[in-house]
C-alpha cells in the first residue's frame, strides 16, 4: 500500500491548486458581482446573469470537486501514513487549517447563494479583506507542511499577523486608488 502514497500526494497537491484558484477567483467573481449592483439597468441585470453563470460553473466543476479531492487524498495518504496524525503536532495545526479553509469554502458557497438571490450583504472591499483570509490560510498551511513545526509559534503568529497588516493595508490603498 506504501506504494500508492506518491501519488496521492501528487494528487494532493494538484488539487490544492485547484481548489485554491478556484477559492481565489470565485471571491473575486463575487466583488465584481456586488459592484456591477451599482450599473444602471440594463447593464446591472445582464451582469448579474453572467456573474451567476461563471460563479455556479467554477464552483460546482472545478472548485468543489478539487476540495472533495484534496480531502480524500489527504484521507488517504493519512491512513498510509498514521504515525503523522499520532505523533507530529504539526499535522493537528494544519489539520485545523483545513478545517478552517472548509468552513471558509462553504461560506463561499452561501454567499454565492445568497447573490443568487439578489442579498449582498458585503461591500467589495469586504469582500477583498475575505479573499485575503484565504491567502493566509494557504500560507499557515504551506508552511507547516515544509516546516514541519508547530511548536515555534511566536515567529508565526508574528508572520501572519504581519503579513495581515501588510495585505489589508493593501487593500485600503488599493481602494483609494480605484476611486480616485
Amino acid at each position: 500500500m506504501e506504494e500508492y502514497y506518491p501519488y496521492l500526494f501528487s494528487i494532493h497537491i494538484i488539487f490544492v491548486v485547484c481548489w485554491m484558484a478556484g477559492l481565489f477567483y470565485m471571491v473575486r467573481l463575487f466583488i465584481y458581482h456586488t459592484e456591477a449592483q451599482a450599473k444602471p439597468e440594463p447593464d446591472r441585470t445582464i451582469l448579474s446573469n453572467q456573474f451567476e453563470i461563471m460563479e455556479s460553473k467554477l464552483w460546482w466543476i472545478i472548485t468543489t470537486p478539487s476540495m472533495y479531492l484534496v480531502l480524500a487524498a489527504g484521507i488517504g495518504m493519512l491512513s498510509l501514513n498514521f504515525d503523522y496524525l499520532i505523533h507530529q503536532p504539526w499535522m493537528h495545526v494544519k489539520l485545523t487549517f483545513v478545517l478552517v479553509l472548509v468552513i471558509y469554502h462553504f461560506i463561499c458557497q452561501s454567499k454565492m447563494n445568497q447573490m443568487r438571490k439578489g442579498i449582498y450583504t458585503w461591500s467589495s472591499t469586504q469582500l477583498r479583506l475575505w479573499n485575503e483570509l484565504a491567502t493566509l490560510l494557504l500560507f499557515a498551511i504551506v508552511f507547516l507542511v515544509v516546516l514541519k513545526n508547530a511548536v515555534n509559534w511566536i515567529y508565526g503568529v508574528v508572520g501572519i499577523v504581519a503579513l495581515s497588516i501588510v495585505l489589508m493595508m493593501a487593500v485600503k490603498i488599493y481602494k483609494r486608488f480605484r476611486t480616485k
